[in-house]
């Protein structure tokens, strides 16, 4: 079985990571990490979350939890990295999701330098699915 980080706290609460040993894991890696009972979220919503971003072992390159305030986008469209779309689309109001994104689904090969994110950084987000707008 594919070893993927835990991640402390809860729904709503700012997650830690805790990295296992080996490699990240091939492909998109999508783990419910609390499951909710709101509305099941379908390409073209615009959803609202919390999420916490890091790379595979290493430093957390954002999170809306320290801002105080969600943000809001279209999913499945196209318009946030393909993980996301892919990982989020199918999900319930009120989940809390780990995504484990390798670059092809994440940044691809540039990455992101401004926010220290390399080309073969696979990414690690938490994701509390708030709502719909």
């Amino acid at each position: 079985m594919t070893e993927l980080p835990t991640a402390s706290g809860g729904f709503g609460d700012k997650p830690e990571l805790s990295f296992p040993a080996s490699d990240a894991p091939e492909g998109l890696q999508v783990q419910v990490l609390e499951q909710g009972s709101g509305d099941t979220i379908e390409a073209g919503d615009t959803i609202v979350v919390n999420y916490l971003g890091q790379a595979w072992g290493g430093h957390v390159f954002d999170n809306s939890y320290d801002r105080g305030t969600t943000i809001s986008f279209p999913i499945g469209m196209g318009v946030v990295i393909g993980g996301w779309d892919d990982g989020l689309v199918g999900q319930q109001i009120g989940s809390r999701v780990l995504l484990s994104i390798p670059p092809e689904h994440g940044y691809g090969p540039r990455g992101v330098p401004q926010a220290g994110i390399k080309g073969s950084d696979t990414l690690v987000f938490v994701v509390d699915v708030v709502g719909v707008e």
